[in-house]
């Protein structure tokens, strides 16, 4: 009897938000399948390509790349069409997730990429039935960790970000996320919380997407986490979940840009209280 599969599950957040630490949570699941990021839209929706119905010219290289090199199935790419519309590659993805996950004997799958928060309208019109999580940490702690890994590591994140980019960057995502706040079959999720009450978190997530909370998934996470993880751009999982209050926004900015930082996210931070 062919395995009836779930509807999909997205996670996202802005990037350095602990997306990866709750996508290793949730894929110790047992029924949950989760991938190294994909970034598919990130690649698929250039520039004005999703008013034209036409993929961007750099997915096929991306697709290329990250089936024969990160997870090493390159037979997959032969699901993708010849024609370059953007509808037809996201279902050929779409299939080739569900293939993907079937062969592990799991029930559904979950993909995590920060950037695919920008194409959240597109993915539920493809996908109307799937489950988004957002996790939100606060603005402070990731401000200081994009300026970090960006400078740390220019070549993956394209360039260096300096404060007003992160902050832009940190913005935007909470206002995406806050605007679909209210629709049932999606979850906002405070990563401060996750770290200081992991199981509570978890629990309440699990009854989101219909699965059974597992003890193994906070004891075995860090196992998944080195398969999902990106060491080469600075996106790591400790396999101890560590509590929320890292002192990096004080050692890496002085005390002009702190007040400055603290000023431009002080409403938003207002309105993540509310979670």
């Amino acid at each position: 009897m062919k395995q009836k599969l779930q509807a999909p599950i997205f996670l996202f957040g802005c990037p350095r938000s602990g997306t990866t630490l709750l996508q290793s949570l949730l894929a110790t699941h047992p029924a949950i399948a989760s991938f190294p990021e994909t970034k598919f839209f990130f690649y698929g929706i250039g520039k004005n390509r999703k008013k034209l119905g036409l993929i961007s010219r750099h997915l096929k290289q991306h697709l290329n790349q990250y089936f024969k090199n990160e997870i090493n199935r390159p037979e997959m790419l032969e699901y993708f069409p010849k024609i370059p519309l953007l509808d037809l590659y996201t279902r050929s993805f779409i299939k080739v997730l569900n293939i993907l996950t079937l062969e592990e004997g799991k029930s559904v799958w979950l993909e995590k990429t920060p950037e695919h928060l920008l194409s959240l309208d597109y993915i539920e019109k493809m996908l109307p039935e799937a489950r988004m999580i957002h996790i939100l940490r606060n603005g402070s702690d990731v401000v200081a960790s994009l300026y970090e890994v960006t400078h740390k590591y220019p070549q993956e994140w394209h360039k260096p970000w300096d404060i007003d980019f992160c902050l832009k960057r940190w913005k935007e995502s909470i206002e995406i996320s806050l605007k679909h706040s209210h629709k049932s079959n999606h979850i906002l999720v405070n990563y401060e919380e996750l770290v200081v009450e992991p199981a509570a978190i978890l629990k309440k997530i699990c009854d989101f997407l219909n699965v059974e909370f597992e003890e193994r998934m906070i004891a075995d996470y860090g196992k998944v986490a080195k398969y999902l993880s990106s060491e080469k751009a600075g996106r790591r999982v400790s396999g101890k979940i560590k509590k929320s209050g890292s002192d990096k926004f004080n050692k890496i900015f002085n005390e002009f840009q702190k007040q400055y930082i603290l000023d431009s996210i002080y409403e938003f931070n207002l309105e993540l209280l509310k979670l």
